[in-house]
């Protein structure tokens, strides 16, 4: 018999273990209220008699209860009661304790490697880690129910940013509406911004507008270029008039005017870039950004624009300088280039900027791709029309809306709620492969997340405009009075919450014995999962006004534990729970061999049915001497897929300048290929973890995933592609 703990865990049944619990309550009690050894004996035969495979520690401690009550023992049974709730205090309040002394002396392996770009040995990163304990404690213990603790424990469910739920006041991720606050001004700490006059001025302020936005909430955050080209004109114009006023021919003035722009361009992208990895917010990290680069966004600025895209090109391309004054990868703004007819194909006007884009990826692994003709066929709002809009951050997508003021389309100023995930292949194992078990069990673990998402629905409900000025108040979000609540922003579709799935590989395979990548059963079989998810989303939708919306769940270091809850659970079943993580969304597992035009063309079918985020990615060697492949996969993009990246490689050894690919070893350490470097503070690794480029090293788990990677393309495949 096995018994299941409060935490998931699962060991085996020990009956000493009862006798102990007795005996300590009996040490309490005396004479005739004392249980006998016999009795002890006769409750535990009870409990061994049941025959269960499973029991859950709770329900025996139930039973000896309700058995000492039988025996008369009502004193003996209130110490034991006491007892058992003495001990469930301790257990909570040791696990909080524990964690908090393992955090600050550098031995918690979660928090270590809870985020890819958090150094959990810096003190900002600390204080949010040290918020971040007592607030899941908090959560657990007074905020949500018994059973969804023990399912996120027992890793059957994820109930994302814990660390963060005990504020009522933070949501997860948004588009701000730069354009608002730039153009209208806006106030943060109680200072009036007023409208900028000059580029430069404009790229600063965003970033304090970023910096500000990013403290008030936890996920990621986008903004658009398309909102600061405006002021490229108006420093321009500046620059025109200064010449035009010292009387210099038409001829001059333009052409000075246009370099002294150029230059104010190069500077203010400079300023912007510096500042945004420079500046810690309260999270205990640089803010976790991503920039938008639309042509199609904008007719009257566009060329400023396009000026705007290629500064932001040229300087990523560059690199930022480590510690050692060397050009690196840096992990943020994450770029986010569109697609589109003005600039796909060669003859396009600006074939130039995607030709610079795919040199950046190349070398950087940035900018991802967004295709305005796929975006416009699979985001079309209430009147009719497709829309193409940058992600949140990282993968997660507005669904399409319509201003009901101005009868206009609306996403800057948006926001998601939160995320809670489904672990699939628990779903398929639990069913032990009996599909109309697979369904039911489905049902139920879906209503377990709907129950958590209207947990933090309601919490954020009772969020007043004061919480975050900022946001709520002065543009960011919204523009409400003084203590309006924000609770109309949270229906209407006005924001998402999200419902993540994770493993949809492993329970195909488990279920089919296919992977969904088969053209056939397993597909089949895949889409219905996928189909399924979506269907119960839009019904929770037309019933409650909330924009429920599947998302396709990066689950960074969740993919560890999903992998060991697994595991413990189930056993070892090779190709399902053999590894030490499990196949993001709905991605081709990392292992198979598959090409990238494939990869693209199959992903697509399962991208569409996650409405509320999801990314498909190719693996790459190093391209930067194949700049035509990496445009022949972009096309690809444009053509078949809404949104996708490419992975390639951009180390650097610090102890022997080796600029190249950090390997992984057998025992899943990093190490340098030229000289043998481990060491994790002189080796700069950048990986794109799950969507975002990591740059701080992964715990065990996602480790294995990236060293099981194979490539979807090499140079020598790509050349006769």
């Amino acid at each position: 018999m096995k018994v299941v703990k409060r935490d998931g865990h699962i060991v085996d049944y020990d009956q000493q273990k009862i006798r102990e619990a007795i005996g300590k309550a009996n040490k309490e009690v005396r004479g005739k209220e004392k249980a006998t050894k016999e009795e002890i004996d006769e409750i535990i035969k009870y409990i061994e008699e049941l025959n269960k495979k499973r029991i859950l520690v709770e329900d025996i401690q139930d039973i000896i209860e309700e058995k000492l009550m039988e025996f008369g023992k009502y004193k003996l049974a209130k110490k034991y009661i006491t007892y058992r709730y003495t001990r469930e205090l301790v257990r909570k309040a040791n696990t909080t304790d524990q964690t908090i002394k393992e955090l600050i002396e550098g031995e918690n392996e979660y928090w270590n490697n809870e985020n890819s770009n958090k150094n959990a040995e810096v003190v900002t990163t600390q204080r949010d880690y040290l918020a971040g304990i007592t607030s899941t404690d908090i959560t657990r213990r007074f905020l949500l129910p018994e059973d969804i603790v023990k399912a996120h424990d027992a890793g059957i469910i994820h109930f994302h940013d814990a660390d963060y739920f005990a504020q009522n006041a933070l949501h997860n991720c948004e588009l701000i509406n730069l354009e608002d606050m730039l153009q209208n001004g806006t106030i943060i700490n109680g200072v009036m911004i007023e409208k900028p006059h000059r580029f430069i001025t404009a790229a600063t302020i965003a970033t304090q507008i970023i910096l500000a936005v990013t403290s008030s909430s936890y996920g990621g955050a986008t903004v658009s270029l398309t909102h600061l080209a405006p002021f490229i004109r108006s420093s321009y114009e500046r620059y025109y008039k200064k010449y035009k006023d010292r009387n210099l021919s038409e001829e001059e003035c333009k052409k000075f005017a246009e370099q002294d722009t150029r230059k104010e361009v190069e500077d203010g992208v400079q300023t912007f870039n510096y500042q945004v990895n420079s500046m810690t917010n309260t999270n205990g990290q640089a803010p976790f950004l991503s920039v938008f680069m639309y042509l199609g966004e904008t007719d009257e600025y566009k060329d400023e624009l396009a000026l705007l895209i290629e500064e932001f090109l040229k300087q990523r391309i560059l690199g930022f300088k480590n510690e050692k004054g060397v050009y690196i990868t840096p992990a943020f703004p994450k770029l986010l280039y569109v697609l589109e007819e003005d600039n796909i194909r060669e003859d396009s006007k600006y074939w130039y900027l995607t030709k610079l884009a795919a040199e950046c990826t190349a070398k950087r692994l940035v900018p991802d791709y967004i295709s305005e003709k796929k975006m416009k066929e699979l985001k079309v709002d209430k009147n009719g029309n497709g829309q193409c809009y940058p992600c949140m951050g990282c993968r997660s997508f507005l669904t399409p809306y319509v201003d009901p003021k101005t009868n206009k389309p609306k996403y800057y100023g948006r926001f998601n709620q939160g995320v809670v995930t489904i672990n699939l292949p628990d779903v398929a194992l639990s069913s032990g492969g009996d599909f109309d078990k697979f369904w039911k069990i489905f049902d139920e673990r879906l209503e377990l997340c709907h129950r958590a998402l209207q947990i933090r629905h309601k919490r954020l409900s009772r969020v007043t405009s004061d919480v975050a000025p900022v946001l709520w108040q002065h543009g960011a979000l919204a523009r409400l009075k003084k203590g309006e609540s924000i609770h109309e922003l949270l229906h209407h579709g006005y924001s998402t919450i999200s419902l993540g799935y994770a493993g949809l590989y492993e329970c195909v395979k488990y279920m089919t014995g296919h992977s969904h990548t088969d053209n056939g059963e397993g597909e089949e079989f895949g889409l219905k999962v996928m189909q399924h998810l979506d269907d119960m989303a839009n019904k929770w939708k037309a019933e409650e006004d909330i924009d429920y919306s599947v998302y396709g769940s990066p689950i960074e270091s969740t993919t560890y534990k999903f992998a060991k809850c697994l595991k413990e659970r189930f056993g070892t079943i090779k190709g399902i729970t053999d590894r030490q993580y499990i196949t993001n969304s709905y991605h081709v597992p990392v292992f198979e061999e598959i090409d990238a035009f494939s990869k693209l063309k199959l992903e697509s079918k399962f991208q569409q049915l996650s409405p509320g985020g999801a990314i498909s990615y190719v693996e790459t060697p190093n391209l930067q001497n194949n700049i035509e492949s990496v445009l022949e996969v972009i096309q690809f993009i444009y053509d078949n897929i809404m949104y996708a990246e490419l992975n390639t490689k951009s180390d650097f050894c610090q102890k022997c300048g080796y600029s190249g690919e950090i390997l992984i070893d057998d025992n899943l350490e990093w190490y340098c290929p030229n000289c043998g470097n481990r060491d994790h503070n002189t080796l700069n690794v950048a990986r794109r973890t799950c969507g975002y480029i990591g740059t701080n090293f992964w715990n065990k788990g996602r480790t294995q995933e990236i060293k099981e990677r194979v490539l979807h393309i090499d140079n020598k495949v790509a050349e006769t592609v």
